[in-house]
């Protein structure tokens, strides 16, 4: 119980529009995953795998999100908005993990088969944004932030920011291990400008470049 209170706790830290604990533990439907989930998992474990499949087909009806029962799931995770998470059967996530709606963390090695790795690994103080599509049995490492619709298949180190199909790294730093929580993996500091920002600067400097160059025919005239 206590366990579950501190979930709740560090969601309502990473989500601004939480009122109250109670709201996330009977309203939030990565709330209710992730308990049906830790069912579904037990009876795995115990092998009544059917029992497991069943309870993981009516998570998937009650919350949009399909976890399957023997992927491994740390403390304090959250699945925000939730709608169309796919979590595949060798996917592990550590603590304190945020996953927006329409990830996947899904497999590339069929030939692994029964009992093979085929999907990721991602590790504590991750944040994955929207739509991201995390493929196949790679590593993500710690506090690392995956911008929305970025489709990742390889191996990421810990502490970076990463965009893009396919997947590049943009920043790489110790400091991300203490940053603020930033929503879908992107801070506002990576955001591209405006459009009439840009147009404004480069205006700027062409003015710049047109005196530049009448100083240049004015030494050139001497």
């Amino acid at each position: 119980m206590f366990e579950f209170i501190k979930t709740l706790k560090s969601i309502k830290k990473r989500d601004p529009a939480a009122r109250s604990l109670i709201e996330i533990a009977l309203i939030y439907p990565g709330t209710r995953a992730i308990i049906l989930h830790r069912l579904a998992f037990f009876l795995w474990k115990y092998k009544a795998r059917f029992l497991a499949r069943l309870v993981s087909e009516i998570n998937k009806i009650f919350s949009g999100i399909e976890i399957h029962p023997a992927a491994k799931l740390g403390k304090k995770i959250f699945i925000d908005h939730g709608s169309g998470v796919v979590i595949g059967e060798t996917a592990e996530i550590h603590n304190n993990v945020t996953l927006y709606h329409g990830v996947t963390l899904g497999g590339l090695n069929p030939d692994n088969g029964l009992g093979g790795k085929r999907h990721p690994t991602i590790e504590t103080g991750c944040v994955i944004g929207a739509g991201a599509q995390i493929l196949g049995p790679i590593n993500i490492g710690k506090n690392v932030r995956i911008g929305a619709n970025t489709v990742v298949t390889k191996d990421i180190m810990e502490n970076a920011r990463v965009i893009g199909m396919p997947s590049r790294i943009i920043e790489h730093k110790d400091s991300l291990k203490k940053e603020k929580f930033t929503p879908y993996g992107i801070g506002n500091k990576i955001l591209p400008k405006p459009p009439h920002e840009m147009i404004e600067e480069l205006n700027i400097k062409v003015d710049n470049l047109s005196k530049e160059l009448e100083k240049l025919k004015m030494l050139k005239g001497k």
